[in-house]
Order: C-alpha cells, then sequence, then structure tokens
C-alpha cells in the first residue's frame, strides 16, 4: 500500500512539471506583419465637387400670337430644329382677306390723295387770276392734308394684318431641340391658350450650381493669383459616374448670396456635341437640358501634394490618423489633416501630420496598437489604381 500511495504522488508530481518543462521550450511572440507604403510627394489637380444641373443657354416657349384653328405641325418632336423653321401653320384664309380687304382701303385712299392733289394744284395756277380765290387754295390743301393722314391710318392697318398673316406662320427664332407639342392640328389656339412647344439650346450649353458664400472668396482669392476665372477647369461628372469628355469654364459668378442657404450660384459653359455613334433620326447627345450632375472645379496648374493610399486613414472621434512605423519598427499613432480633394477616391491628400518618406501601415493595421513593435514589409496592393501603384512602386522601406 505505502509503494502504490508513493507511485501515485510521484506520477502527479511528473504531470504537474511537464506544463513547465512545455513552456520553458515555447518562442516569444512575434512582431506583427504588417504592410507599409511610403508618403510619396507628387504632382495633383487640386478640385472640389458640387451638385449641379444642365441648363440649356437659350431656351424658347412658343405661342400662337393671333387666335386661329391649328392647320400644320411640321417638325418631328424631340428633333433639333434650326432657326427659322416652320413649326406651325394657322389658319391664314382670314387674315390673308383681312390683308386684302386693308390693302383695298389704302389704294382707294391713294386715289383720293391723287385726285386732291390735282385739286390743290388747279386752285394755286388759279389763285393768280381774277378767277382764283385763297378760300379755294386753303379748302383744297386741308382736302389734301385730310386724305393723306387717312390714307397713312389705312397703311398701318394694313401692316398690322399683314403681321398677323405672318404670325399664322410659327417659326423657330433659335437653333435647339424641340418637345412634346401641346396641341394638335386642328384646335382652336390663341394668345392665352399657353405653350404649344418649347426649344432648348444643345452646343454649348450650361451647368449651374450653388457653391458656399466663403468658398467662393477663396476661390475667387486663388484664381485671382493664377490668372483669374480661366485658371480653373470645370468636369462633368455624368449620372452613371463616369466623367464628360468636355471641359468647360466659369463664365458667370452670381451678384447675390441665397439667404437660406448661404450660397452663391456659379455657372459654367461646356460644349456639347452630337454623338458620334448615335444611330437614330432624332440627334443625340451627352448633356440635356435639366440634368443632375456633380461639378468637379479643377485648378488649372498642378501642385505638389503629399499622397497616402485612403485605405491606411482610420477616423475617430478626434478626427483622421495613420499609423506610422518609426526607424526601430514601432508602430506610432499620428493625427493627421485631410485636404478636402484628392485626385482619386482612393488617395488621400495630407495636408498637415507627415512628411514626406515617413512609413504608413496599410495592411494589418487591425492588428496594430500604439507603440506595438511591427515587421513591416512593402503592401502587396492598394486598391488598383495608376497613381496608388506608382505611389506603392516606391522604396516601402528605409
Amino acid at each position: 500500500m505505502l509503494v502504490e500511495r508513493w507511485s501515485r504522488i510521484l506520477l502527479a508530481l511528473a504531470l504537474c512539471a511537464a506544463p513547465v518543462a512545455a513552456g520553458a521550450q515555447q518562442e516569444p511572440a512575434r512582431p506583427p506583419a504588417v504592410g507599409v507604403v511610403p508618403v510619396a510627394r507628387q504632382p495633383i489637380t487640386p478640385s472640389s465637387e458640387y451638385i449641379g444641373r444642365i441648363q440649356a443657354t437659350d431656351r424658347v416657349n412658343l405661342v400662337a400670337r393671333v387666335a386661329a384653328f391649328l392647320d400644320g405641325r411640321f417638325f418631328t418632336e424631340g428633333a433639333e430644329v434650326r432657326k427659322g423653321d416652320l413649326l406651325y401653320r394657322l389658319e391664314q384664309g382670314p387674315f390673308q382677306a383681312d390683308v386684302e380687304a386693308k390693302q383695298a382701303v389704302v389704294d382707294q385712299y391713294t386715289a383720293q390723295l391723287r385726285n386732291a392733289d390735282l385739286t390743290l394744284s388747279r386752285a394755286k395756277t388759279l389763285l393768280n387770276t381774277p378767277a382764283g380765290q385763297q378760300s379755294t387754295v386753303d379748302a383744297a390743301l386741308a382736302n389734301q392734308l385730310s386724305i393723306q393722314a387717312q390714307m397713312a391710318g389705312a397703311q398701318a392697318q394694313l401692316e398690322q394684318s399683314k403681321i398677323n398673316l405672318g404670325y399664322t406662320d410659327i417659326r423657330a427664332p433659335i437653333d435647339g431641340k424641340i418637345g412634346r407639342t401641346a396641341v394638335t392640328v386642328g384646335n382652336y389656339v390663341t394668345p392665352s391658350s399657353g405653350l404649344l412647344a418649347a426649344i432648348v439650346s444643345q452646343d454649348p450649353i450650361d451647368v449651374v450650381f450653388p457653391v458656399a458664400a466663403r468658398t467662393v472668396i477663396a476661390l475667387m482669392e486663388s484664381a485671382a493669383a493664377k490668372g483669374g476665372f480661366r485658371s480653373i477647369v470645370v468636369k462633368i461628372r455624368l449620372p452613371d459616374g463616369r466623367t464628360y469628355d468636355e471641359a468647360g469654364a466659369l463664365d458667370f459668378l452670381d451678384n447675390t448670396v441665397a439667404a437660406g442657404t448661404d450660397t452663391i450660384t456659379l455657372r459654367a459653359v461646356v460644349a456639347n456635341p452630337v454623338l458620334s455613334d448615335a444611330k437614330s433620326d432624332l440627334t443625340a447627345r451627352r448633356l440635356v437640358d435639366g440634368e443632375l450632375v456633380t461639378a468637379i472645379l479643377e485648378d488649372a496648374q498642378p501642385v505638389e501634394a503629399l499622397i497616402i493610399p485612403r485605405a491606411a486613414v482610420l477616423t475617430d472621434q478626434g478626427g483622421d490618423y495613420v499609423f506610422v512605423v518609426g526607424a526601430d519598427d514601432k508602430a506610432q499613432q499620428r493625427r493627421i489633416e485631410l485636404a478636402p480633394s484628392s485626385p482619386s477616391p482612393e488617395l488621400a491628400v495630407v495636408s498637415n501630420g507627415l512628411v514626406e518618406g515617413e512609413r504608413v501601415v496599410l495592411e494589418g493595421v487591425q492588428r496594430v496598437r500604439p507603440g506595438q513593435l511591427v515587421a513591416p514589409a512593402p503592401a502587396a496592393s492598394a486598391g488598383g489604381t495608376s497613381a496608388t501603384q506608382s505611389l506603392l512602386s516606391r522604396d516601402a522601406t528605409r
């Protein structure tokens, strides 16, 4: 019994000693591996984005200027028209008859005036003879002047009738794209009937967007130092996310700040050519009046700036920060300030907090703690854009 008891005690001691021996053979924990990229300085084009709308430079609402039945429509809805093109024709018969009646009145007064001229001439000739009387000359002169006045009135009425006849042909006052017709052939229209159709110009076209007043002030000061508004390039991001091929230029700054939003309206003009791949009879262009777009304001001249991948930037209640790996391979939390614009969504422009060449943690950042020793290595990838790949191709270690 005694031997058996001692055997159990020795076995228990052996089992307790085994973990201690195993622990003595374990290696210390290795620093977490992280991917780093250097803070790079490269030329960028500062930009800012604003929500805006496409707006036609010229817009005309067609209305009837005389009352008549609509006889014909001579355009395709949604097509582009040229200035002077015949669009509608109203019933012309009554207006043509009115012109002829007014012309007859003018002809009548013309004949009467001719007779009055002859009468006055004879009265003046007889005035130098015993048969002549001054009263006869005065009466002839008064009659002539009266007929002249009546004929002038008749000619004015004739001109008005011709103008009304001309109003029966409704022509395009501008080049542009015409919309749907609001009235079909056979309807009776008057000047109070309202819109017949609308025409909006197509090329060039405007983009209008509101900008905070304080931003406009900074924009004006910056532009003044670089040559004025022409130093600012305006690009347009379409609703599908693509950037429009044509660049525009600012041509208008409103003279009033909107009280409700504290913004000032800016306008840029941009080309809107016909799409070369259009397959339809209806002319197609990329920008459409009323379209919601993003206006991107870019400086004409690039500037040097510090660039890091946006994926390396973390944010908490204190603001933006990154982890920087020092020469001792220890991670340090660094508060940074970002510029409001960047060359692409994958990159961030650092305005304060970093210096060129410092190593920023991009991969494995979730494993890093401030002051922790890490094992840095060049990051494998950073989002795929050419600018980022160029940034990552630099040496990521000191």
